[in-house]
């Protein structure tokens, strides 16, 4: 839950920099939370799928 936790500092990050007016900070946050995302919602499908397995 860690790399969900990233993803959402990121994204209030981006937030906030969009609400600033840094469009290219907020961007780059918010590109960096959705990658971030991606990375969680794989990782989160495998350890489902094979963390459910009984030996």
């Amino acid at each position: 839950m860690d790399l969900l936790r990233w993803t959402l500092i990121f994204l209030v990050f981006a937030l906030i920099a969009a609400v600033l007016g840094f469009s290219g900070i907020a961007a780059n946050f918010a590109y960096i939370g959705k990658i971030l995302f991606f990375i969680f919602i794989v990782l989160f499908i495998i350890s489902f799928l094979f963390g459910r397995r009984r030996v």
